[in-house]
């Protein structure tokens, strides 16, 4: 299954939503109920759509300056390995932004500001780059790195407007958007109403528009109080709500074969897709995703393809904006 469907590049999130004048959580957020009903929210509302006793998990991974600027070229460090190397994607640039750069060859050296030598050592897909860098690669990003920003983002913008307000744990290649529109205040209102916040782990590796591929092998943490907390909820009753793809890639790879979450950390290849199912995960908060996404199939998980059709139909009849300053989508499992 592929959901195909043309985006005007009109609604394209352009810029933050606070260089359109909204606060952060006055962004639009869609709603598609467990019966394939379709309502028009602010972001601010959420927690009137939820319920004491509901469980939101969070991912507190921090984005990282994850871009370096050469003459010619961009390298976009998107996931450490175990043995200290690095994904990397290199990005050739053009009058609009980048595109990828087909070039490089195993066992180059490419010179990097600051006097700092990146070594290509194999490709591990068609598009990214094992790498090794000569120096720590996290000081040298925060020295001479900046946000990666693609091509429908006009202007550059500061590392500040690419963090969540849950970024507590260094890691990410592109901000994990679906929490961004979250306030300090709103998740205080949350918690008032009765509604749990809890966090995971999950560093989200580089993701270019230009190409429809399904996430590969991300570096993972399921804390414990987490796993706790999702199975106490879903024991009582209580919802548990997904923010961000990353978090029901997270879940999902840490649900044991009787369904129950454990602690778990490490690597996830887990791909969500109908046919995998989900099983620690009751509605998931997330952006509106690019035509023929590989995220889109996860949102089928939810709500099958006839119901995330004709949500995809409203978003782009109502004008809702796509990408990480756009808008957000909230949508509950059709068999809860």
């Amino acid at each position: 299954m592929t959901i195909d469907f043309a985006l005007p590049p009109a609604l394209s999130a352009h810029e933050p939503p606070e260089a359109r004048g909204l606060a952060r959580d006055a962004v639009r957020l869609m709603v598609t109920d467990s019966g394939g009903r379709i309502g028009h929210h602010r972001f601010r509302d959420l927690p009137e759509l939820l319920a004491p006793g509901d469980l939101v998990v969070v991912n507190n991974s921090a984005t990282l300056p994850a871009a370096v600027e050469l003459d010619r070229l961009a390298v976009h460090f998107s996931t450490a390995r175990e043995d200290g190397t690095w994904l990397v994607e290199l990005r050739r640039h053009t009058s609009g932004g980048t595109e990828p750069y087909p070039g490089g060859a195993a066992g180059e050296w490419l010179p990097l500001p600051g006097r700092a030598t990146l070594r290509l050592i194999a490709r591990e897909t068609p598009r990214l780059w094992r790498a090794s860098l000569d120096r720590p690669v996290h000081s040298y990003l925060h020295e001479r790195g900046k946000p990666i920003r693609y091509s429908y983002v006009e202007a550059e913008w500061p590392l500040a407007d690419y963090q969540t307000v849950f970024a507590t744990v260094p890691g990410s290649a592109e901000m994990p958007s679906a929490g961004r529109p979250f306030t300090a205040e709103l998740v205080t209102a949350l918690v008032s109403r009765g509604v749990r916040v809890a966090p995971i782990t999950l560093h989200t590796g580089v993701a270019s528009p230009e190409k429809d591929e399904p996430p590969y092998a991300e570096r993972f943490e399921v804390p414990e109080p987490t796993a706790t907390l999702v199975n106490r909820t879903r024991e009582d009753g209580g919802r548990v709500v997904a923010v961000g793809t990353t978090v029901v890639r997270a879940l999902e790879s840490a649900v044991d074969p009787q369904g129950r979450l454990r602690p778990a950390e490490g690597w996830t290849s887990h791909l969500v897709t109908p046919e995998t199912g989900v099983r620690a995960v009751h509605a998931l908060l997330t952006g509106l995703h690019e035509p023929r996404s590989s995220h889109l199939r996860m949102l089928t998980a939810f709500t099958g393809e006839e119901v995330l059709c004709r949500s995809y139909d409203e978003a782009l009849c109502e004008g809702y904006l796509w990408h990480e300053f756009g808008d957000t989508h909230l949508l509950f499992g059709n068999k809860w």
